[in-house]
């Protein structure tokens, strides 16, 4: 596997994409330090994690939950200011 610098990856991001969707797999170091590991999305990597369960699908839902808006005729900076007991 070939490695690639953190602002490697920054400058020539569409370059280092394309090897990418092209086959090839990539680690991205930061300081150093593998951080990241590029595969192609259709690769026996992902099968693999797949499988040992470290990876699932995406899904539409929040994992903090959707939370409704609160409207009040306060304003905002009103309620700063009594939050802060300035008021």
């Amino acid at each position: 596997m070939e490695i690639v610098t953190h602002r490697e990856l920054r400058n020539n991001s569409g370059q280092i994409l394309a090897r990418v969707r092209n086959g090839e797999t990539l680690a991205v170091t930061n300081h150093g330090e593998v951080t990241a590991v590029l595969v192609p999305p259709h690769s026996q990597l992902i099968d693999q994690l797949d499988a040992s369960g470290r990876v699932r699908p995406a899904t539409d839902a929040s994992p903090l939950g959707l939370r409704e808006r609160i409207h009040h005729s306060l304003p905002t900076s009103t309620a700063l200011d009594q939050l802060r007991g300035e008021r």
